[in-house]
């Protein structure tokens, strides 16, 4: 039940788009938040990432599981009016505008805090709300390249790459949860409400922090943590092996029919196995080629020398482990029909209950919002048809 969630009994004015924003009030509402989702007459344009399926992608599905939505146009003196009242009657405020967009709508964090104290307002941007490059826009993939991220992941040629998925907006959609959960505490504790500067940029920086630092005291060429470690190809495909600690390296020498480079004086250790990298992964290499991946898995299992096959993500959810620990449920979602949907790690196993996997569609709860917000029928009638607001029918 809703009711019995840390977040239950708490009113959230979801103001973002894209990814993000939505990722870190998702959490909000699957830890039993309300959560009302704000958006224009013609859609948050997260609804539009990739592949669609009418008013929703894969995106929108995931990102915004558990919430409410309400359409409306900020532009118009009706809408605003509503957006408004529901800003300022929010326990939790989270935006994902420009800095100073929701200030000219009378929406920013002094406007609301004036009638609504405790109020926690968190912001979520590309590079914060000052410095020189605070009204940039930016993507995910560029903050990837700004922040260093690329530097350290390299093709074989040494160009730069992207990571081929969202990943600073998700990391940083969880920061932003993590804020939001601590000024909740904090408010729990000592009440008072809190504004949050959350941006792409120092979500970026902060996941980095170990990287940064080395880069930083290592003379801009960081070591290697150890050796071996990587991605093999095999006579069929790839594998990931980790040879951690000295009794993994011995047990993997022995395991591809090297075991004399155990004890080789270039590799007998693990500093000379760093200094000596370059010598010795192409013998290691070279030994993975002979043999398929599930005969390499399978030995390098039995010798306790972690590794795994790389797997598409037809392989992870097929896999029996991720199966028994019901790392994955199938609700059937009300447009895009039957997918799979993670566990939150922290959360129960999910089971039933639509009210937690389901997104709604764009404007899909406008009329019910409005009725508890204390519109009457008539009011919201003339907010349909001045346009000032879109209900689904």
């Amino acid at each position: 039940m809703t009711d019995q969630l840390p977040m239950s009994g708490l009113k959230v004015f979801d103001a973002t788009q894209g990814v993000a924003g939505p990722h870190s009030t998702m959490l909000l509402a699957q830890y039993g938040a309300d959560v009302i989702k704000i958006e224009p007459i013609d859609g948050d344009w997260g609804r539009t990432l990739g592949k669609t399926y009418e008013d929703f992608c894969a995106h929108a599905v995931a990102l915004n599981r558990g919430k409410r939505s309400i359409a409306l146009d900020l532009k118009h003196e009706g809408g605003l009016g509503v957006a408004q009242r529901l800003a300022k009657d929010a326990d939790i405020v989270v935006e994902s505008f420009r800095p100073g967009v929701m200030s000219r709508f009378g929406l920013g964090y002094d406007d609301i805090v004036k009638d609504n104290p405790q109020v926690i307002y968190l912001s979520v941007t590309g590079f914060g709300q000052r410095g020189p490059r605070r009204d940039l826009p930016v993507t995910d993939a560029v903050i990837q390249a700004f922040s260093g991220l690329m530097s350290i992941n390299r093709d074989v040629q040494g160009a730069p790459q992207r990571i081929s998925m969202v990943a600073i907006d998700m990391m940083t959609g969880l920061y932003a949860y993590q804020a939001i959960a601590s000024a909740v505490l904090k408010r729990f504790r000592f009440g008072g409400g809190q504004y949050i500067d959350c941006s792409l940029m120092q979500s970026a920086a902060a996941f980095q922090a170990a990287k940064i630092a080395e880069h930083y005291l290592e003379g801009r060429t960081p070591q290697v943590l150890y050796v071996p470690v990587g991605t093999m190809r095999t006579r069929d495909g790839y594998l990931n092996v980790s040879a951690m600690r000295e009794h993994h390296y011995v047990a993997m020498m022995k395991v591809i029919g090297k075991p004399e480079l155990a004890t080789d004086p270039r590799f007998d250790t693990k500093e000379k196995r760093m200094e000596n990298e370059a010598v010795l992964m192409p013998m290691v290499r070279e030994a993975f080629l002979t043999r398929t991946t599930s005969e390499w898995s399978e030995r390098l299992t039995e010798a306790e020398v972690m590794n795994s096959p790389v797997s598409t993500y037809d392989d992870f959810m097929a896999d029996p482990h991720v199966q028994a620990v019901d790392s994955l449920a199938w609700p059937q979602h009300q447009v895009v029909g039957k997918i799979p949907v993670p566990k939150i790690p922290g959360t129960e196993a999910i089971r039933g209950g639509p009210e937690l996997l389901e997104a709604p569609r764009n404007g899909q709860h406008t009329e019910s919002i409005l009725r508890e917000a204390g519109y009457g029928d008539d009011e919201i009638a003339d907010l349909i048809e001045t346009a000032a607001v879109m209900a689904r029918a």
